[in-house]
C-alpha cells in the first residue's frame, strides 16, 4: 500500500465528492436493509392474516404494503445511482488527472530517458497501469466502504432477532472471501500473461504491416504467417486456461450462497418450533445472506484489485520519480539574437559509453551558416542534441548570445529554433495539419503555406494530389516518397520564422538539383543563423564556414575552397562524390 499513498493527494483535492458518496452509500443501504425489514414483517402479517376481514382489504393492505415496498426500492436505487455517480467519476477524475500528470512529466523528461525506455513500457504505464489504479479508486474503494456499512447493519440486525443463529449463517461468507482471492489472484496472473501475449502479437502485426513492402520484396510472407500464427495459437492456449479458472468463479459463490441459505432454512425451522423465530424473520435471514454475499465475495477481489494497482503504481512512481536531467533554469524572456559558441566541449553517451564528441570549439554570429561533416559516428548529431539542450556536455559550455545555455530561457529559445531532424516524423493527419505543427497559431492561410511550401520546393507536388492541403497522411507519412517527407518538414520548420535554422541531413532522399534549388531558397530567407549537418558535399558548400569531423574531434575546418586548397580528407571526400555524381 506504500505506492498507493502517492494517490493521498487527489483524495483531498476530492474529498468532498469522496464524502458525499459515502453518505449516498449509507442513504443507499440504509433503505434496501430496510425494504429487507419490512418485507419480512409483512410475511409475518400475511401469515396472521385470518380472511375474516374480506377480499377487499386484502387487496387494500397488498397494494399499501407493495407500494411502500416500491417505494423503499426505488429510494435505495436512487442512492446507488448517486453513489456511483460520485465515487465512480471520483477515480475518472483522478484517472485523468494521474494521466495528464505522467503525460506531462514524459514530456519534461530527457532525450536520454527515452533512449533507456521503449515506447510500448511508456505507453502501457499512462493506459494500463492507470487504468489498473482507477480499479482501485473507483469499485475497489466502493465495494470496501459498502462491505462495512452494510456488514454493520445488516449484522447488528440479525443479532438483534438471533444471536447464535447468525454466527452459524455467516460462517461461508469468510470461507467464501478467501476462496474468491485465490481464483481471482489465479485470474489474474493468467490475465497478465493473456495481455502480454496479446501485446507481442500486436507488435508483431504492427510491425508486418509497417514493413509490409520488405516481406513482399524478400518473399518472407510465409515465416511471417508461421510466426503469428505461433503467437496466435499461443494467445488462444493461455486464454483457453483463463477461461477455465473463470469458470471456477461463480460456481464457488453459488455453492456457498446455497449453505448459507440452506443453514438459514434449517436453523430457522429449528428455531421456529421453539418459537424463538417468526417465518418473516426467516425470510429476512435469508435475504439478508444473499444481501451479503457480493460484499464479502468483493473482499477477495478488492484485495486482488489492491494488489494490481499497488504494482501498477509502483511502475507509474518509477517514472514519476525520475528527475528530468534537463531543467529550465529561468522564466525570463529570451530573445535570440543570432550568436552561438562552443567552448571545448566533450560528450560521452552514458549508455554506450561512447565518446561522441572531444573539446571541440566553433562561433556563429547572428546571420552566418555553418556545415557540418564528417563520417557516420562522428559526432554530427550530437552537436545538434547539444545545441537544443536535449543533453548536457561532459565539458566544456556552450554560449547562446553571450550567456551560458544553462541559464537562458530553454522553451523561448527552441521556440525560436527550426530543426528538421534525419529521421523525418509527419503525423497522420493532413498536410496543413502538419505544417500548422510548426508554428503556434491556431490557424494558418494558404497563402502562407503555399509560400513555405515553395521555398521547400514541395508546392508542386502538394497542388497534384486532389485533396491539396487537405490531404490525410498515413502512419508517419507513408504515402509520401522519402523526398516529399523531407521536404514537407523543411516546411514545416521554415513557417514558424525560426531565427536559428537547424538541417540535419535533411536532403539525403533529394537529387541534387532539388537540392540545390532548396538552399537557393533558404538563402533568401534573411539573416538567419543556420546549422546544415550533412554527408554530401553539395548540401554544405555555400555554408561560410565548415567543419569535418571524425571520432568527435574536428579535424578541418574552413570555407568550401579553404577546404579544398588544404587537400585534406574534405577535398578526398569531395572529390569522391563529385565522380559518383559524373559517373
Amino acid at each position: 500500500m506504500k505506492s498507493l499513498s502517492y494517490l493521498n493527494k487527489y483524495f483531498i483535492k476530492y474529498k468532498w465528492r469522496l464524502l458525499l458518496g459515502v453518505l449516498f452509500i449509507v442513504g443507499s443501504n440504509f433503505f434496501k436493509v430496510s425494504t429487507t425489514e419490512f418485507f419480512g414483517n409483512t410475511t409475518d402479517d400475511l401469515l396472521a392474516w385470518t380472511g375474516a376481514e374480506g377480499e377487499d382489504d386484502l387487496v387494500i393492505f397488498a397494494l399499501k404494503k407493495g407500494g411502500i415496498f416500491m417505494l423503499l426500492a426505488l429510494i435505495a436505487g436512487i442512492f446507488l445511482f448517486f453513489t456511483r455517480q460520485t465515487i465512480i467519476i471520483v477515480s475518472r477524475f483522478i484517472e485523468y488527472d494521474l494521466k495528464n500528470e505522467i503525460y506531462s512529466h514524459y514530456q519534461k523528461l530527457s532525450y536520454n530517458f527515452y533512449k533507456k525506455n521503449n515506447t510500448g513500457d511508456l505507453m502501457n504505464r499512462i493506459s494500463e497501469d492507470v487504468s489498473k489504479v482507477r480499479m482501485y479508486l473507483g469499485p475497489g474503494i466502493m465495494y470496501t466502504v459498502n462491505l462495512t456499512i452494510l456488514s454493520i447493519m445488516i449484522i447488528s440486525n440479525m443479532i438483534m432477532i438471533n444471536g447464535r443463529m447468525t454466527l452459524y449463517v455467516l460462517l461461508p461468507l469468510p470461507l467464501m472471501s478467501v476462496l474468491i482471492y485465490k481464483v481471482a489472484s489465479r485470474i489474474n496472473r493468467l490475465s497478465a500473461s493473456v495481455q502480454r501475449e496479446q501485446s507481442d502479437m500486436s507488435t508483431l502485426a504492427q510491425e508486418t504491416f509497417s514493413g509490409m513492402r520488405v516481406v513482399k520484396a524478400y518473399g518472407r510472407t510465409k515465416e511471417v504467417h508461421e510466426r503469428f500464427s505461433e503467437s496466435a495459437e499461443n494467445y488462444k492456449t493461455k486464454n483457453m486456461k483463463l477461461v477455465l479458472v473463470n469458470s471456477l468463479f461463480m460456481p464457488t459463490i453459488f455453492i456457498l450462497i446455497g449453505l448459507s441459505t440452506i443453514l438459514c432454512i434449517y436453523l430457522g425451522g429449528l428455531l421456529f418450533y421453539d418459537k424463538g423465530i417468526t417465518e418473516g424473520q426467516i425470510v429476512q435471514f435469508i435475504i439478508y445472506v444473499n444481501m451479503l454475499t457480493w460484499p464479502f465475495a468483493s473482499i477477495g477481489w478488492v484485495t486482488s484489485l489492491i494488489e494490481r494497482a499497488a504494482a501498477s503504481q509502483t511502475r507509474i512512481n518509477e517514472f514519476l520519480e525520475t528527475a528530468p536531467e534537463i531543467v529550465n533554469a529561468s522564466a525570463e524572456p529570451f530573445d535570440f539574437n543570432g550568436s552561438i559558441e562552443f567552448k571545448n566541449v566533450s560528450y560521452t553517451y552514458p549508455n554506450s559509453g561512447i565518446q561522441a564528441l572531444k573539446n571541440v570549439s566553433f562561433s556563429l554570429k547572428k546571420g552566418e551558416s555553418l556545415g557540418i561533416v564528417g563520417k557516420t559516428g562522428s559526432g554530427k548529431s550530437t552537436i545538434l542534441k547539444l545545441l537544443l539542450r536535449q543533453i548536457e556536455p561532459d565539458n566544456g559550455v556552450i554560449l547562446i548570445d553571450g550567456q551560458d545555455i544553462k541559464e537562458i530561457n530553454l522553451a523561448h529559445f527552441r521556440d525560436q529554433a527550426g530543426i528538421v531532424p534525419q529521421d523525418v516524423f509527419l503525423f497522420s493527419d493532413s498536410i496543413r495539419n502538419n505544417l500548422r505543427f510548426g508554428t503556434h497559431q491556431d490557424e494558418v492561410d494558404d497563402d502562407k503555406l503555399i509560400e513555405v511550401t515553395t521555398m521547400a520546393h514541395v508546392y508542386h507536388n502538394i497542388k497534384d494530389f486532389p485533396n491539396k492541403f487537405e490531404t490525410i497522411l498515413g502512419e508517419r507519412g507513408v504515402n509520401l516518397s522519402g523526398g516529399q517527407k523531407q521536404r514537407l518538414s523543411i516546411a514545416r520548420a521554415l513557417i514558424r520564422h525560426p531565427k536559428l535554422l537547424i538541417l540535419d541531413d535533411c536532403l539525403s532522399a533529394v537529387d541534387t538539383e532539388t537540392e540545390e534549388i532548396i538552399l537557393t531558397n533558404l538563402k533568401k530567407t534573411g539573416a538567419i543563423t543556420s546549422l546544415v549537418v550533412s554527408h554530401r558535399i553539395s548540401s554544405i558548400r555555400n555554408a561560410g564556414r565548415i567543419i569535418n569531423l571524425d571520432a568527435g574531434a574536428i579535424i578541418e575546418e574552413g570555407s568550401h575552397q579553404e577546404l579544398l586548397a588544404l587537400n585534406g580528407e574534405y577535398a578526398e571526400l569531395y572529390k569522391k562524390q563529385l565522380a559518383e555524381e559524373k559517373a
